[in-house]
């Protein structure tokens, strides 16, 4: 006769046996895999002597991740010494008892004695880099790593506690799915992690989730497609239906059903693609921005050096320095400007706009979320998803109250006919409508082309900067003239009329600093035009940050819902008659020497 028990009895033991305290876990490098075995899965390459197989499994040849235990993966990710279990002590065999399956008993306690594990996943509190964290890492050989009543209730209580303990969460998933074998109560789980996790991210915690191989079913539908930041090893089969079930619908490979990590960042669904050797730093470096305890802070006020107003007559002189093919892109800025650029891949919908770079830095000691537009893929173009990548970056900012950095330089919006069909009007949109509320400190700088709607998209902000040589038009002038005169060879023209260089638009209130570029152009000395940059935005960041999150928005919306009025035209006026006076200062005195 099967031996049954009630539910209720099996919460009371669960209950009772948590309340053991847990105890320090001291770990073992993995172990070494005899010479006879050692070959690689992939490609078959004899690894014998190879360390980097004995010590992460990876093939020194083709890079193909083998497999890791739970503990081994623990091994390689904590800091020596830090681990202490959780929920560790709970018997896996009550789930069984309680459905009365005496061969799924029987088949729990052989992966007990295979794995030394008690289930499927194992649970504590640990540091990785200093930084103290609640992990969670799934182990694929007890019974394929797969999500049941036990599991489920382990990584719900990883999260409650990490949101109870103010800590982040790291996941490491490699599971095939839901316990069959539990039916519909392994079904559930997937609303218990999610929920779970939802309350985390309530909590404005990070989540930092890692798929390795495979990633598929349940488990990855779940809470594992949560993270704040998703990261998958190389070659790992990720994907939600199960390859034997999708090649029952569809006779194709698994790379060509997508169920592979880069066919995943490919389309826009994880961050990042990183080597486990390198997994540890990232996760360290990821949790030092995301848990960034520190602010800039003023010790003396200094008036800056401002670039001098353009004669309007140079209106395209302007648009061509702008537009230099050795003008610094985007990256190139970002590279000078910050240290331990963390970026991020993806709308987590379609695909990933190589258009839009965007992710976590340090800038001045202090962490920050730069976005910026990249001016030499896809020409400049920024597709739906682009926009929608920035959303992602805007509302990391939002969560973990980091001050948000935007880098303008595009001649406009994807104009294509896919593009319609993706939505690029909502994406723009929606892009503006939450940058104008977004309740952290906001500066956008304009270092190249603003062309247009592209251009504005990420140009709401509390400050608004421009580069000496960059520009900002409601229409190209290329455009306006086959409008207006039907030739474009009369661009030149219409460049002063389109009233859309730096100095107009500091006149107009549109900006608030032209930032200064180095004789030539910016082109002629990078360097030197991102250290300008960076200092003008450092002097503008410590301005802003200080003022609570409600006047930020407040003054946001009072910017750009007065704009063009009567204050803002005779505040234009004003400061083109200051910068005429100045100007003519400057000759009298030059003439007098």
């Amino acid at each position: 006769m099967k031996e049954v028990v009630s539910y209720t009895a099996y919460l009371a033991e669960r209950e009772r046996l948590r309340r053991k305290r847990p105890k320090t876990v001291f770990l073992k490098p993995p172990k070494e895999v005899p010479e006879e075995e050692a070959q690689c899965f992939w490609c078959g390459t004899d690894l014998s002597r190879s360390e980097l197989y004995q010590h992460y499994r990876v093939c020194q040849v083709c890079r193909f991740h083998h497999s890791l235990s739970a503990w081994e993966r623990i091994y390689l990710l904590v800091d020596p010494g830090s681990f202490h279990g959780l929920d560790q002590t709970v018997t896996a065999a009550e789930p069984s008892r309680l459905l009365g399956n005496v061969a799924y008993q029987q088949r729990i306690r052989e992966a007990q004695e295979r794995t030394g594990l008690s289930e499927a996943v194992v649970t504590g509190t640990c540091t990785i880099g200093g930084n103290p964290v609640v992990l969670a890492v799934l182990d694929f050989g007890f019974l394929g790593g797969n999500m049941g009543i036990v599991v489920g209730d382990r990584i719900a209580k990883a999260f409650e506690i990490a949101a109870r303990r103010k800590l982040p969460v790291v996941t490491v998933v490699s599971s095939g799915g839901a316990r069959i074998e539990e039916g519909v109560l392994s079904l559930m789980q997937m609303a218990r992690t999610v929920a779970a996790a939802r309350k985390l991210q309530a909590r404005r915690l990070p989540h930092i989730s890692v798929l390795t191989h495979p990633t598929t079913g349940e488990v990855y539908a779940s809470f594992a497609n949560l993270g704040d930041l998703i990261i998958a090893e190389p070659r790992a089969m990720i994907g939600f239906a199960p390859l034997r079930v999708t090649g029952e619908t569809q006779e194709t490979s698994p790379t060509e059903m997508g169920h592979t990590a880069e066919s995943h960042l490919e389309h826009g669904l994880v961050d990042q693609i990183v080597d486990r050797t390198r997994l540890r730093h990232l996760i360290s470096i990821t949790l030092d921005l995301l848990s960034s305890r520190y602010r800039l802070g003023v010790k003396k006020k200094v008036r800056p050096y401002l670039a001098p107003t353009r004669p309007q007559e140079q209106a395209w002189e302007a648009v061509q320095l702008a537009r230099h093919a050795q003008r610094p892109t985007s990256m190139d800025y970002i590279t000078r400007i910050t240290s331990n650029f963390i970026e991020i891949h993806g709308d987590r919908s379609y695909s990933d706009d190589p258009a839009i770079v965007c992710g976590l830095a340090e800038l001045g000691g202090e962490a920050v979320v730069i976005i910026g537009q990249q001016r030499d893929r896809n020409e400049g173009h920024t597709a739906p998803e682009g926009f929608r990548k920035a959303q992602r970056a805007m509302r990391l900012a939002a969560k973990f109250d980091l001050p948000l950095i935007n880098l303008v330089d595009t001649p406009g919006a994807y104009p294509g006919a896919e593009s319609e069909e993706r939505g690029i009007g909502n994406a723009i949109a929606s892009t503006m409508a939450l940058l104008s509320d977004i309740p952290t400190p906001v500066i956008s700088v304009i270092i190249g082309q603003g062309g247009s709607e592209g251009a504005l998209a990420l140009g709401i902000a509390d400050r608004v900067l421009i580069m000496e040589n960059a520009f900002l038009s409601v229409i190209s002038p290329e455009r306006a003239a086959s409008i207006f005169f039907r030739d474009v060879e009369r661009a030149e023209e219409l460049a002063s009329a389109l009233r859309l260089t730096a100095a107009d638009c500091k006149q107009l209130g549109v900006a608030d600093i032209v930032v200064p570029e180095p004789e030539g152009g910016a082109h002629t000395d990078p360097a030197e035009a991102a250290r300008m940059l960076r200092n003008l935005i450092l002097r503008e960041l410590l301005q802003i940050q200080t003022q609570p999150p409600a006047k930020l928005v407040k003054s946001r919306y009072k910017r750009f819902r007065y704009l063009g009025g009567r204050t803002s035209i005779l505040r234009g006026i004003f400061s083109r008659r200051t910068a005429q006076i100045q100007n003519l200062l400057q000759g009298a005195v030059a003439g007098r020497r």
